[in-house]
């Protein structure tokens, strides 16, 4: 059989979320990349073979201002556009054509790298060739170059290669986490198949095959929720196998899976205690969903600490925020709950050292095998987090392959230069600032017609009584003196009023309670005034909370203030085993929050939050606002140089309400396609000598990063971006704006 040889800069083996965007970020970077997948689409858990909702940083919605950015925010936002009933072929489509339209990508589908090619001393191994069998083509190929990025899941790579891992548990004693083992074990998260199910308007018979298990046998209708209703990922819990090994055994969890699957839908139509007469089952999954498998081990391993204590590293590379979330070992026949949760405070740290081997020089990897102990796994295992840690793989591997350094080099000399890489390519930054020499804004004066200056949400659309305390999140830049709630009280009565601090930069919640203020409420409709008068040193979030007082409605508003939120405390359930893991706060009154005036101007949304700042919320919205558009009906937001510029590119940062929590088969449904927020119409203008000129326009946009490279070169003293219509904001909303010369 004839071997035939492909050689290019990355090999990316594995075409699940972390390899799709481990293959398009190396790429954008200028470099040739081989992407290798076993399947026919793209996709791994989340594709239509499996149906796995892709969940993230946001948690559900549970952490704000959270959803990824980069390559898997663009993947959010197409599909929201495109897919808003969460079409799973429609999501395998959107991938496959986002990798196709990379001309430095070279596509194998089908392709089960089998054989690895790797040499060297045990603690300083690299990877010569990785070759695969192309089924169907009967091809055998040799993929070479100079990284290797293993986005398998199951981590076959890196272990052909020598590469030093982790499996199973690690015991109490070595990482010092409270939700470790006593002793180490090989037990680990189980997998799932899932089932669609469909109305068809007319009785349908279902025949259960022999081997369905019978689901009445078992303890599954009392400590699992059945409805006819559920569909796909509802039926998450059908997870089976972590007693086993997960990879070997895959056959055998595969049919035992399948057999509850129909054992379930047997129980729902047949049973009697469902109206289930016209429901038929639609679609039955063939490919187990794993969730756990091979851990690497890299110059760092994310811990259960660096998840809770939310570690502030130096070489951040992303984040995550789901839960940490790890499940019965028995799965959908245990007796405990389906999983348990912490919850961190806010978004959390990875850094780089936790995306390359420890012992192979040029193996990095992403997705369910970074460096992680079994505890912080069960947090970084979702699809969004795998998708944001292959984006920055793949861009660690092309900047170190453009500077001739190892991953350990560029991690310990080099953060800087990969910072400002994917800060270019808007990837999930969280804290970095963009302090790029090569951006010509940085040295730019920065204006704009002009900005928001006060927060207020005055038009009230109903009541909701404050039987709950709730909580309003106010950035706050450079005070905040009183704020005033709109009320009604049925008795004469007070509002208690506190002022929290929230801890660190990426938190919502209140931390440390800064003071308390007793507001008296006469009787009838009055806005009640609270005078915290508070100065931190440095722009952060503040929480306002509205203690619990059923005498008062509180009036929502029609509007959310950009870096804004309400939320609404939540009592612990009676028979919830752990308070100490219970997420007390969450969002309430989604899309229109409480009315409120702050009385103090911000400078949260100053032109200058533009310019070399955060590219996401963080110690507040990091973006420039202008003044509503009927006062300002073409805002413009301008850079300004002293002497002419060379400029052969110009970035634009849109908002696309990173507080709006989409998902891309639809455990929720987002209501508008495309996010009001975002700058639908704009002109992109330059001025060359006295004059003015177009040089690039923004239509129909729908995406939150526009990049504009020139075909010439052009000498200007100035540049603006004038916004001629949102998507549905009243007020024009620019995270950055970034000018590059050569």
């Amino acid at each position: 059989m004839l071997t035939e040889s492909v050689t290019t800069d990355i090999v990316v083996v594995g075409g699940g979320l972390a390899g799709v965007c481990a293959a398009i970020g190396a790429a954008r970077q200028g470099s040739r990349v081989a992407l290798v997948q076993n399947r026919p689409v793209l996709g791994g858990n989340s594709s239509s073979e499996v149906r796995v909702w892709v969940c993230g940083a946001t948690a559900h919605g549970i952490h704000l201002f959270a959803r990824e950015t980069g390559i898997m925010g663009e993947l959010y936002v197409e599909n929201q556009f495109r897919n808003p009933d969460g079409n799973p072929y429609y999501w395998d489509l959107l991938l496959l054509e986002k990798v196709r339209a990379e001309p430095n990508i070279e596509l194998f589908l089908n392709t089960d790298v089998t054989e690895v090619e790797a040499d060297g001393p045990d603690d300083a191994r690299a990877i010569r060739s990785v070759t695969g069998w192309m089924s169907g083509s009967e091809r055998r190929i040799r993929f070479s170059g100079e990284s290797f990025i293993d986005c398998s899941g199951d981590g076959l790579v890196g272990h052909l290669a020598g590469a030093e891992t982790m499996r199973g548990s690690e015991p109490r004693e070595r990482f010092g986490e409270s939700w470790a083992p006593e002793h180490a074990g090989e037990d680990m998260l189980g997998s799932t198949i899932l089932f669609y199910t469909k109305d068809v308007g007319h009785p349908q018979k279902f025949v259960a095959p022999p081997f369905a298990v019978d689901i009445a046998a078992t303890a599954i209708p009392q400590n699992r929720v059945i409805r006819q209703t559920m569909n796909g990922c509802d039926f998450w819990w059908i997870e089976w196998g972590g007693h086993l090994d997960v990879v070997r055994d895959n056959e055998r969890i595969r049919d035992e899976l399948q057999a509850v699957c129909y054992g379930l839908w047997d129980h729902i139509k047949n049973s009697g205690r469902f109206d289930a007469d016209t429901l038929s089952l639609e679609w039955v999954g063939a490919v187990p969903g794993k969730r756990e498998y091979r851990r690497f081990v890299g110059d760092h391993i994310l811990t259960q600490h660096d998840v809770l204590g939310q570690t502030e590293f130096d070489d951040r590379i992303g984040f995550g925020g789901w839960s940490i979330d790890l499940h019965p070992v028995g799965g959908v026949y245990a007796s405990e709950k389906g999983s348990r949760h912490w919850h961190p405070d806010g978004n959390y740290h990875i850094p780089v050292r936790a995306l390359y081997s420890r012992n192979v020089s040029n193996l990095w990897m992403a997705g369910r095998d970074i460096s992680a102990s079994h505890v912080a796994f069960g947090s970084t295992r979702v699809m969004a987090t795998c998708g944001i840690l292959g984006e920055a793989a793949g861009i660690g591997a092309a900047v170190a392959g453009r500077l001739g350094v190892s991953p350990r080099s560029l991690a310990a000399d080099h953060v800087p230069e990969l910072h400002r890489a994917m800060m270019r390519a808007d990837a999930s930054l969280l804290g970095v600032l963009d302090d790029d020499p090569a951006n010509l804004a940085l040295g730019a004066e920065v204006t704009a017609s002009s900005h928001q200056e006060m927060l207020a949400s005055t038009r009230s659309t109903g009541r909701v009584v404050l039987d709950h305390d709730l909580a309003l999140v106010l950035p706050v830049d450079p005070m905040l003196g009183s704020v005033e709630i709109l009320v009604d009280a049925i008795e004469d009565t007070e509002l208690v009023v506190e002022l929290h601090s929230v801890g660190r930069p990426q938190n919502y919640l209140p931390a440390t309670r800064v003071r308390s203020v007793e507001a008296p409420v006469r009787q009838g409709r009055s806005w009640v005034r609270a005078d915290l008068d508070w100065e931190p040193e440095m722009a952060q979030n503040a929480v306002v909370v509205l203690r619990r007082n059923p005498l008062l409605e509180v009036h929502q508003g029609d509007r959310v203030e950009p870096g804004t939120v309400t939320m609404r405390h939540r009592d612990l359930p009676p028979d919830e085993a752990s308070p100490e893991q219970w997420r007390y706060w969450k969002e309430t009154l989604h899309g229109q929050g409480i009315c409120f005036r702050a009385g103090s101007p911000t400078r949260a949304f100053l032109p200058e939050q533009a310019v070399g700042g955060y590219a996401r919320p963080y110690g507040g919205p990091a973006m420039w606002v202008s003044a509503d558009t009927s006062e300002d009906p073409q805002p413009w937001l301008q850079l300004r140089w002293p002497a002419p510029q060379e400029i052969t590119a110009v970035d634009v940062v849109l908002d696309d309400d990173l507080n709006e929590d989409l998902i891309n088969l639809h455990h929720h449904r987002t209501s508008d396609d495309t996010m009001t927020t975002l700058v639908r119409t704009a002109r992109l203008e330059a001025r060359v000598g006295t004059h003015w000129q177009e040089i690039a326009r923004i239509r129909e946009n729908r995406e939150r990063h526009r990049s504009f490279p020139l075909e010439h070169p052009l000498r200007a003293d100035a540049l603006r971006v004038v916004v001629e219509d949102t998507n549905g904001a009243t007020t024009a909303r620019i995270v950055a704006l970034r000018a590059y010369g050569d």
